[in-house]
């Protein structure tokens, strides 16, 4: 806790828990047991002492009217909100009565979690709930919504998900900002971005569509969606056919470098720019400025990979900095997560262990199927908490037929009465990140960070690890870890041999708030190989891959929904929706809280595209395909080329024209490796409607 002069007030230190790289040090003010002010660390050398547009507004989504604050059961038809306040000792007997019944007539895994990344601090996301439902024996769920695929991918080029310091890219010359929105989904980059710039180098955005970062940039090249892989093939053909490879760093560090010398010759300028939609002098031009630009350090988030062939494009990326032995300087080589950097003790918290042999995997994006086709044996109970699948699963229509089904019993632990609450059958309220303790890493920068409470928790909600200790006593579970306080969780997670975490104790954490790894300050991870692969170096060719059934080499697979792949389909759906985060909203977190910042639900849709189909700035339109349908205005931009529509989202479906969502029209197929979603693999058209 920090000090002030004033004794009435207290400020303590807090960690920002939302699904973002950024993990930023806070700093509450309490006054009387009140927060008063939330601001960012200004000794944190990532968070600099400012906050996002979204979590700087966390107070009043703290202490907002509509939080859920007391245990409610359903007493209306599903999905009409009419709900009875009862007390937490009703929810849990009514919770543990229907468990043990599911379990004794269907087998326990016919009760289903369902959770993602609500909180990503490390007690909220994952730890007494999953000693919880591993020991009931419980369907385990496969959580790949978000970076299955880049993190397959990355890993069999790299090895583990470790990549440029992002302090690093202050003293880069030339960055690549492939596929991430920074200003919006990764702000604490900007300001080494921007010290960058000020140094001298070029900021180049390679993103479908001109966002908020890639106005900001020196130049934008607006790639066709999907068709990343192959721009990083073309890059490769003319650095190795013009002699500006690092040969050295090729023969030393990395596997397969004679497999890549054959596929890259394969994609030919010419022929990237009939795939990509890139000039091929532009292609030319960026290949010989990437491989003649030192330090040059590339930024890819996880939207690029959320396609059919996402995995390999993550993967093919990836081994750009060792063609090039951009990895020999610490603003050098590539960064997608640093979550792989925290050699953290993730058994001694989740205890996987408890789990009985055979259990059966559901993965999450095939909701939708689990609730409504399997049946052996079938899901009988749902229980949902740091997630809102009624809004951000694929193939909504299919999630909703079996969300509305009389047989399941569905249990919702949330902050506020979302989408999926109205299909609940017991919601149980949750604390905020001002009330719980918990204990963080980055997957941006390369520090832990305890969050210390501020205030008490808010009406009768508790943490999701009071919950399921609370549920767990209720089953009967008496297995000591069911009775692990949640600081004694977090040493359990800290307690590791790995030299990067020694002196990060709890109680260090908790007396300065954050402590960075123990990494070098100029860190070049790879500078000379090293690499967490198989072999030790970077994998341009990878027998894993191999013996998976995948391509070992670096290649490029086209979106399953295009003209290349599908040219029926996209004849009658001519248009490709992307649905990327809103600035204020992650993911549905925010939506109704900061909604008047964001203005309406729009899609945005180029002039030409518009005039086609006779859609006028404001008109709304029904954007649909085989799936399903949804309906907004539109907005006419050149932000969005000819066949590109972007949605910007994720807005809760209560607060849309037609109470439907982008995810109506999206898709459970998944993706090359890591069984991800699909969501920017999703041809639709676009039609006028009368309002």
């Amino acid at each position: 806790m920090a000090t002030v002069s004033d004794p009435a007030l207290k400020i303590v230190r807090a960690a920002c828990p939302h699904d973002c790289p950024d993990t930023c040090a806070m700093l509450v003010t309490v006054k009387d047991g009140r927060a008063i002010k939330i601001g960012g660390d200004p000794s944190h050398p990532v968070t600099q002492g400012f906050l996002c547009a979204k979590v700087s507004r966390y107070i009043e989504r703290t202490y907002h009217q509509d939080r859920l604050l007391h245990p409610m059961r359903r007493i209306g038809p599903r999905g009409s909100g009419q709900w009875q306040r009862i007390t937490w000792d009703e929810a849990l007997d009514e919770i543990a009565s229907r468990f043990k019944s599911i379990s004794a007539e269907y087998g326990p895994e016919a009760i289903l979690p369902y959770s993602y990344s609500g909180s990503l601090g490390l007690l909220m996301y994952g730890s007494m709930d999953r000693r919880f439902f591993h020991k009931l024996g419980a369907s385990l769920l496969d959580r790949t919504i978000c970076a299955a695929a880049g993190s397959a991918g990355y890993r069999y080029t790299i090895g583990k998900s470790i990549g440029t310091d992002p302090e690093q890219f202050a003293n880069a010359r030339l960055i690549l900002l492939w596929g991430t929105n920074t200003l919006t989904s990764n702000p604490h980059l900007w300001p080494f971005v921007k010290r960058a710039r000020a140094n001298g180098a070029r900021v180049i955005a390679i993103d479908p569509y001109r966002s908020r970062t890639a106005r900001q940039c020196d130049e934008h090249l607006a790639i066709n969606v999907g068709t990343d892989a192959a721009l990083a093939l073309g890059l490769m053909h003319v650095i190795l056919a013009e002699g500006l490879e690092d040969r050295d760093y090729l023969r030393d560090y990395t596997l397969g470098e004679a497999e890549l010398r054959a596929r890259a010759a394969e994609y030919p300028p010419e022929r990237v720019a009939e795939i990509t939609g890139l000039p091929a002098e532009r292609i030319i031009s960026l290949a010989r400025e990437y491989a003649t630009t030192q330090p040059v350090a590339i930024r890819i988030n996880y939207g690029l990979q959320r396609h059919a062939g996402g995995g390999m494009a993550v993967r093919t990326i990836a081994a750009l900095p060792a063609v090039v032995g951009a990895w020999r300087q610490p603003a050098g080589g590539i960064l997608l997560s640093t979550s792989g950097t925290f050699p953290l003790n993730y058994a001694a918290l989740e205890r996987p262990d408890l789990i009985p042999r055979g259990t059966r995997t559901i993965n999450m994006i095939e909701l939708g199927q689990a609730l409504t086709e399997v049946n052996d044996p079938p899901v009988k109970a749902l229980f949902v908490y740091g997630s809102n699948p009624a809004v951000v699963a694929p193939d909504l229509q299919r999630v909703h037929q079996g969300l509305m089904r009389d047989d399941l019993f569905v249990v919702v632990h949330e902050q506020f009465p979302t989408d999926t609450v109205q299909y609940a059958d017991i919601v149980l309220p949750a604390t905020t990140q001002l009330e719980h303790g918990d204990i963080l890493k980055a997957y941006g920068q390369l520090y832990m960070a305890w969050n210390e409470p501020a205030i008490a928790w808010q009406g009768e909600a508790i943490p999701n690890t009071e919950l399921f200790r609370r549920l767990a006593a209720r089953m009967g579970f008496d297995d000591p870890c069911f009775a692990d306080s949640d600081e004694e969780m977090a040493r359990q997670v800290l307690q590791s041999d790995d030299p990067w975490l020694a002196g990060i104790t709890l109680e260090a954490l908790k007396e300065h708030g954050w402590l960075r790894l123990n990494v070098p300050n100029a860190w070049a991870p790879f500078a000379e190989g090293n690499f967490p692969t198989p072999s030790g170096k970077c994998e341009l060719y990878s027998s894993s891959m191999a013996a998976a059934g995948l391509d070992p080499v670096l290649t490029f697979t086209p979106p399953a929904e295009s003209a290349a792949v599908a040219p029926d389909l996209a004849a009658r759906y001519p248009l490709a929706l992307l649905t990327p985060p809103a600035h204020h909203f992650l993911n549905t977190t925010f939506v109704n809280v900061l909604k008047r910042y964001e203005g309406e639900p729009v899609l945005e849709i180029n002039p030409v595209d518009a005039t086609h189909r006779q859609i006028g700035h404001g008109d709304l339109v029904r954007v649909f395909n085989d799936r399903g349908s949804f309906q907004l205005p539109a907005s006419l931009t050149d932000h969005v080329k000819p066949g590109l529509v972007v949605a910007p989202s994720i807005w809760w479906r209560t607060l849309t024209p037609d109470n439907k969502g982008v995810n109506h029209t999206t898709s459970q197929a998944q993706t090359d490796m890591g069984g991800g979603a699909t969501f920017y693999d999703n041809l639709v058209q676009v039609e006028r409607v009368e309002r």
